[in-house]
């Protein structure tokens, strides 16, 4: 390792009261190679609340990469108090790899035109607004994955606003395979019924039952415009069988069982 010129790590590790940062890569790494010139790292980093005495700030990560001069660093670090662990996300920018996972509302900005497959989890509601930077962000994205099981915040003031008409389109041009088998209802009709919300066609959902049957009345709702109709399949999480009604109100889009929704690389 001690001719190495270029590096290129990532990783993710559940860390024991500290989490990777600057000074850890300096001191377990960089310190090692005398030779190195490019370092490009991904690492995700969690810790438990139980092995925590205090939280860590953004800056004080920020703080440990002042001597690292070769590229910008971005960190971002997110406390989930309900599930009790905190996580943090540091990489080189620009970002080199094809998949950011976890993206959070705190998620920096930037843009990542090599990314391909993201996937989105906060405790707090995602707003409309931060799907659009996602977008932005993400611009050849084709496989989207969400998991948020709060409601969002502004779906009423949207509604009270005329649709909220004054928020940009959302466009997902490339996206070919969406999940919302872990979301509350409301990103289900938000992808499928938002008029703000532009995806392609012949588009694969994965979708839990009676999050669909709930922004759908029950399969009785034809408001147009809608993504309905741009979807080529659909899978079902959980579901025992199909229903006529469920053929009839997707005729030309393939039903299946949940299990056989796998992302394709």
């Amino acid at each position: 390792m001690l001719n190495l010129e270029e590096f290129h790590l990532n990783i993710i590790d559940e860390c024991n009261g500290r989490f990777i940062d600057g000074d850890t890569l300096m001191k377990d790494i960089i310190r090692y190679m005398p030779r190195l010139y490019k370092f490009t790292f991904n690492i995700c980093s969690t810790i438990k609340h139980c092995d925590q005495t205090n939280f860590a700030l953004n800056q004080h990560i920020e703080k440990t990469f002042e001597y690292f001069h070769n590229s910008e660093i971005i960190t971002c670090i997110d406390h989930f108090q309900e599930n009790g662990y905190s996580q943090c996300h540091i990489y080189s920018y620009p970002y080199k790899w094809k998949v950011y996972n976890n993206i959070t509302n705190n998620f920096r900005g930037g843009l990542f035109t090599g990314v391909t497959e993201v996937s989105l989890y906060d405790e707090r509601p995602l707003e409309d607004e931060f799907f659009l930077r996602i977008a932005q962000s993400f611009p050849l994205m084709k496989e989207l994955t969400i998991r948020n099981l709060k409601a969002q915040n502004n779906k009423q003031l949207a509604k009270s606003n005329n649709d909220n008409q004054m928020l940009s389109i959302i466009e997902y041009p490339n996206l070919t395979r969406l999940d919302l088998a872990y979301t509350h209802h409301d990103y289900v009709e938000l992808f499928l019924f938002d008029r703000k919300m532009a995806l392609p066609n012949h588009l694969h959902l994965r979708v839990d039952y009676q999050s669909l049957e709930k922004v759908t009345s029950n399969f009785t709702r034809y408001t147009r415009p809608n993504n309905c109709a741009k979807l080529a399949a659909i899978y079902f999480y959980p579901v025992d069988q199909i229903g006529e009604h469920i053929k009839k109100y997707f005729p030309h889009t393939c039903i299946r069982c949940s299990d056989d929704f796998v992302l394709r690389k």
